[in-house]
């Protein structure tokens, strides 16, 4: 049958309920798909929407900025499910000329618990969903309280940019505890100087996994920058939203903040 929802924009979406042919175009909400039950459902993904293991075994049909449109038509789906910073707005534009295109977007702790519940409503998977959301929320309940130490979250390098005000990673660091001083900035993810860097006065820097691969070289580059704050490396997945929410709560339980 037809049914109609809105998603997160705000835009009208009317697609065949329950869908059979999903494409997601997102690593966290495509993982989270497969943990309410939908692994026979997806059948298109980013590159890389590697998680969970079965999720490889499904067609790459794009990255998160770009399309390979011929494949999403070999795909046939009956919805795509996107998120506003993963993916951009050309592509939802491109996409929603052919098929229903649902857009998530995420900027907060809440706004991922309400996106694995629309998923589960968006799916016919509501008891799933639900059940996910508790048990994060239950998790999230252990996750550490830390002194308020000010926090630079590193994500790229040339030029450095770091997570901002209205992202997910903000929130998070928040909800332990910590003060991100470059949250005033403008920019959801400002590029910083190195003379930025030394005036802010930072505790500690956690330089992530991802999107760019820090290593021991940029700690130790980071170390004589900064020789009064404490350089960590990070994995950045544990920054995903979703069902890897469950694995951050408990990383984030016995990780060594250093702080």
């Amino acid at each position: 049958m037809k049914k109609e929802i809105i998603d997160h924009l705000g835009r009208t979406v009317e697609y065949e309920f329950p869908p059979k042919r999903i494409i997601s175009l997102c690593p966290g909400i495509t993982e989270t798909l497969f943990a309410i039950g939908l692994e026979n459902e997806v059948i298109g993904r980013t590159r890389y929407c590697i998680y969970p293991e079965k999720a490889k075994e499904v067609q790459a049909v794009a990255g998160t900025k770009d399309l390979q449109l011929e494949k999403v038509h070999a795909a046939k789906p009956d919805l795509i499910i996107m998120e506003k910073e993963e993916n951009t707005k050309e592509m939802v534009e491109t996409l929603s000329a052919f098929y229903p295109v649902y857009v998530a977007e995420v900027q907060t702790i809440d706004d991922a618990y309400r996106m694995m519940t629309d998923m589960g409503d968006l799916t016919d998977r509501q008891k799933e969903a639900a059940s996910l959301v508790s048990d994060i929320q239950q998790a999230f309940t252990a996750l550490p309280e830390l002194p308020a130490a000010r926090v630079a979250y590193v994500i790229w390098k040339k030029p450095y940019m770091v997570a901002g005000k209205d992202t997910y990673i903000y929130t998070l660091l928040q909800r332990i505890g910590f003060v991100t001083p470059f949250a005033d900035s403008n920019d959801r993810y400002p590029v910083v100087t190195e003379e930025q860097f030394k005036e802010a006065q930072l505790d500690l820097v956690l330089l992530a996994s991802e999107p760019y691969p820090f290593k021991e070289k940029q700690q130790i580059q980071f170390q004589e920058l900064l020789p009064d704050s404490a350089i960590q490396l990070i994995d950045g997945e544990m920054f995903w939203y979703g069902v890897r929410m469950l694995e951050s709560a408990r990383y984030f339980k016995t990780y060594d903040f250093g702080v």
